[in-house]
């Protein structure tokens, strides 16, 4: 121990300022000698050395006994020193330690935060400083996965450092480790809880935060990767910092056990949040905040291993790593119960019209999001989906063969395996429609619009192979045939000549009341058509108008054909209009009402009035 650089002084000098400085017996002395210049600070403090050195030479009891009962006096007397230093520095950090001047502090609004959350005014309030931090650290990506984003800040002046650097080496050096200890640790902890409320860290049992809905979690799950983000490479690792400015080499591993006293409370409140998370019951819509999540300790966990890297540090590490293992395996839990709910949804009601099944809307945006995953998904999902194995002794589940699949991840193949449950499950509803033409005017939809939403998303389209899709567009075509030829061929039907035709020298070849059944079979079917299927729904407006199109290219073609040929038989009669009740152009815009997805009938009805 190296004494302030002043005049030496004897023990009854010694003794002498340390009684002066009693507070138990002196009013004055009540006044904080730390307060006061730095010659009186270096007096009491080589005062002290004095006693501590002439214990170690004393040999006879009654000496020892007075220097024992002065150092107690001294230690006291420092101990309260030393607490009132700490509280005297325990303001916030300051808002322009935390604030990036450089551009990547701009927020990119990658965790899509509510308003109320984002603060994009300069202010240098306490209260907003680390708000501010949050906001840097979100928008920051230039730091994935390094070290090099712990940011520590000075959270005491030097001279304050230096102080309860000298008080502590001789609190030490007395045997009052665990007094100086439990006095610094109890202010500093006083501090980061501070902290932690500005930060939004509630204290909650891993028990509160599982009984919270999943709305206000999805709140507090942004929140705390933030905040995480700023307690682990800020706070933590400058209150790390000032431990070891403060009790470096003073004592094995007393500016860690310091450091301990101070945040291991915290920490384990900190982490307590993301294990409940872990823990907590499974459903699809958790997937992507627990991806977050899980994403966030990934980033964190380096930062981690440096903060927390002693001995006594070492529950946070493994904490922090069986947490981002958890997270990792709800992941994957979810995403096969996920495939289980797919298959086994049980709706039976059939969407009017034919449009688009909701299951199928959700199932593609679910998988199009895990694609925006795809790099940690692909590190979690290593396996391909068991349950679809190309024999599947479960009657309920489809077989699916993966030879034709070879080359692709785990992951696009469980993207796959939804695909197809997908198809498995809206082949089984689409039997619910009494129409034969209806249910393949449902299928044509819903495979169309996986297709599409397969090559409208770069990341999907990457992952899937283009073989599969191809496979897509190939069942997607053969319901659109298959539709047309339930509709359309009974229809066109009526426009064929056999039978219409007689033989006989008194007869024009062509027998007038067949063709007049012909015509009313006709009409009557077209609006039969017309009437039900004005009111299905194709809602691709591509699709729509390609379908009704290949309507036209059938139907145009072979009703004016047969208008052609034999209108004139029917003209020559009597009452023409209740045969030919339409033209060409009539048909060519009654077409154009199919698959609106409401009644509309006004090119048919101003005809057949």
């Amino acid at each position: 121990m190296e004494p302030p650089e002043n005049d030496a002084v004897g023990f009854d000098s010694a003794e002498k300022i340390i009684l002066r400085w009693d507070s138990t017996v002196s009013e004055e002395a009540r006044e904080k000698i730390f307060n006061g210049d730095r010659h009186e600070i270096d007096r009491y403090l080589q005062a002290v050395d004095e006693i501590q050195r002439s214990m170690e030479s004393t040999t006879l009891s009654d000496d020892q006994d007075k220097a024992n009962s002065v150092i107690q006096i001294a230690m006291a007397r420092l101990e309260d020193e030393f607490r009132n230093i700490l509280i005297a520095h325990t303001s916030a950090i300051e808002a322009e330690s935390l604030t990036d001047p450089s551009p990547s502090s701009v927020n990119s609004g990658e965790f899509n935060l509510p308003e109320e959350d984002y603060h994009d005014t300069p202010t240098s309030t306490d209260d907003d400083s680390l708000t501010k931090e949050l906001d840097h650290q979100e928008s920051s990506t230039s730091s994935y996965r390094s070290t090099n984003s712990i940011r520590e800040v000075d959270l005491m002046p030097s001279e304050a450092i230096y102080n309860l650097r000298c008080i502590a080496e001789r609190m030490i050096s007395a045997g009052y480790l665990r007094e100086c200890i439990q006095v610094y640790g109890s202010v500093r902890k006083s501090v980061v809880d501070s902290s932690f409320r500005k930060l939004g860290i509630e204290k909650l049992s891993i028990g509160d935060i599982q009984r919270l809905d999943w709305e206000t979690l999805e709140t507090k799950i942004r929140r705390w990767i933030r905040a995480a983000k700023v307690c682990v490479r800020i706070l933590f690792a400058s209150e790390k910092k000032l431990c070891e400015q403060i009790f470096d080499g003073l004592g094995t591993a007393t500016d860690d056990a310091c450091f301990m006293e101070t945040i291991k409370g915290p920490a384990i409140q900190l982490f307590n949040f993301a294990e409940a998370i872990s823990i907590s019951r499974r459903s699809p819509e958790k997937l992507f905040k627990i991806l977050d999540l899980h994403d966030a300790l990934s980033d964190l966990l380096p930062d981690i291993e440096i903060v927390f890297e002693s001995k006594s540090s070492e529950s946070i590490r493994v904490q922090a790593v069986e947490i981002l293992s958890r997270l990792g395996e709800a992941a994957r839990g979810i995403l096969s119960e996920f495939e289980n709910a797919v298959l086994r949804e049980p709706s039976k009601v059939p969407v009017p019209g034919g449009t688009i099944h909701p299951l199928t809307r959700y199932v593609m945006n679910y998988i199009s999001l895990i694609s925006d995953y795809k790099q940690t998904m692909g590190e979690l999902i290593v396996s391909q989906p068991s349950t679809g194995s190309r024999y599947s002794s479960d009657p309920n589940t489809p077989d699916m063969d993966f030879g034709d699949l070879e080359g692709q991840t785990p992951l696009a193949l469980h993207l796959i395996w939804i695909i197809f449950i997908l198809q498995f499950n809206l082949e089984g509803k689409a039997k619910h429609y009494r129409d034969n033409s209806l249910a393949y005017l449902f299928m044509m939809n819903n495979v169309h619009y996986i297709v599409q939403k397969i090559k409208g998303s770069p990341e999907l389209g990457e992952m899937i192979a283009d073989n599969y899709v191809r496979k897509l567009t190939g069942k997607f075509r053969i319901a659109a045939t298959s539709y047309q030829r339930a509709t359309w061929v009974r229809v066109l039907h009526c426009l064929r000549d056999e039978g219409l035709h007689v033989s006989g020298s008194f007869s024009s070849g062509v027998s007038k009341s067949a063709l007049r059944e012909r015509f009313k079979s006709f009409n009557a079917l077209f609006e039969e058509v017309h009437r039900t299927q004005s009111t299905w729904l194709i809602p691709d407006t591509q699709l729509r108008e390609e379908l009704r199109i290949s309507i036209s290219e059938k139907l145009i073609p072979a009703y004016r054909s047969f208008l052609g040929r034999f209108r004139s038989h029917i003209e020559s009669g009597r009452h023409p209009e209740n045969y030919i009740k339409y033209t060409v152009e009539d048909l060519e815009n009654a077409v154009l009402d199919f698959f609106e997805g409401y009644a509309v009938s006004q090119h048919l009805r101003r005809r057949s009035q």
